[in-house]
């Protein structure tokens, strides 16, 4: 599907764009564009990569023209560009939403004005039952991507929803990698806290799978294992060599959650088990509701969320077998000192 195509990754110099690129760049797309506002990681990647397959646009979603320019002449976009940290849009909430929900408005209102075949978009776990500001502006991204669907004849518009991404940037690995170098405590929020945990390349196997099989509206989410924070300290500790490294219990941070849910008890009622992934339709409905008879016995009530204390938990051996599929930390088992993955 993606022969001689353009493909556009939105925030394309963050973690999941360099990622993507990774697994498309010897794919048979005739172009791969970047959007970001970040000139030196812009810069930094077309040196890394020096493929004239890459072209690059210094731009914000915020900014509708910036967007067209860019998208003119696409065929796919990866919607990546996004205000991810929680305790920051807890103290800017105004800025979560000028990038997460305007400027998903922006991404996709010219998608569908160029003619953009698909727009896969990337959002969190957050967005189920959100409490903090990046999960509100995330759950009203979702909201927006239903309801251009409804209008959109031909771009389709579908939604991926992710976890923790190991070692992505800004994430925790990294923080508590860094601090076992430094000799510091590892500061951990809750000890009992628990969070998904996928690989980017898990990541990019699930918008992969989106762009495929999505219809509009749609979400699409990957199970995943999840584990405790202190499970996750110690099987970092443990590889590193230094079981005994202090840990530092701080106390959560502003907004943050004892655990997160993937789907919501509403969502898994109607969501469709595809072994590896659950699909969850939209609702396609107008507001005519007298037209429509109720189907299927199941109750919200009865339901329950996919979350990451009822999900598969992995113990200290789980954990660090699944920490040993990342490049970041298998180079520093070996000793090599790089950065996380870019």
């Amino acid at each position: 599907m993606f022969a001689n195509k353009t493909l556009l990754i939105t925030g394309g110099t963050g973690s999941f764009g360099n990622a993507v690129l990774r697994r498309f760049l010897d794919s048979d797309l005739h172009e791969i564009r970047i959007l970001s506002r970040d000139e030196k990681k812009q810069d930094d990647m077309r040196k890394k990569f020096n493929n004239v397959k890459l072209k690059f646009y210094i731009g914000d979603v915020r900014d509708y023209q910036s967007v067209l320019n860019a998208v003119r002449g696409v065929d796919f976009i990866y919607h990546a560009a996004a205000l991810k940290q929680v305790p920051s849009c807890e103290f800017h909430p105004m800025e979560a939403v000028k990038t997460n929900v305007l400027g998903t408005e922006n991404v996709l209102e010219a998608a569908i004005n160029c003619g953009v075949q698909r727009v896969v978009c990337l959002s969190t776990d957050k967005a189920v039952y959100p409490i903090n500001a990046m999960g509100i502006s995330k759950a009203m991204m979702e909201k927006v991507i239903v309801a251009k669907s409804r209008s959109s004849t031909s771009t389709v518009i579908c939604t991926t929803r992710y976890g923790n991404v190991m070692a992505s940037r800004g994430s925790v690995i990294p923080l508590f990698t860094n601090q076992i170098r430094t000799g510091q405590s590892i500061t951990i929020t809750d000890p009992n806290m628990t969070r998904f945990m996928m690989t980017l390349d898990d990541a990019v196997d699930l918008v992969l799978y989106a762009f495929k099989n999505g219809s509009p509206g749609e979400i699409f989410v990957q199970k995943a294992p999840a584990a405790t924070i202190e499970v996750l300290a110690k099987a970092l500790t443990g590889l590193l060599g230094v079981p005994e490294h202090p840990i530092n219990v701080i106390g959560t941070r502003h907004g943050e959650k004892l655990y997160e849910a993937l789907l919501s008890r509403e969502e898994m009622v109607a969501a469709e088990d595809l072994g590896g992934y659950y699909r969850v339709p939209p609702d396609l409905r107008d507001l005519n509701y007298g037209k429509f008879v109720e189907q299927g016995e199941v109750k919200i009530s009865e339901a329950t969320d996919y979350n990451s204390h009822n999900t598969i938990r992995l113990d200290v051996d789980g954990m660090r077998e699944l920490l040993m599929k990342l490049r970041f930390i298998q180079a520093l088992v070996k000793g090599e000192n790089i950065e996380p993955e870019e």
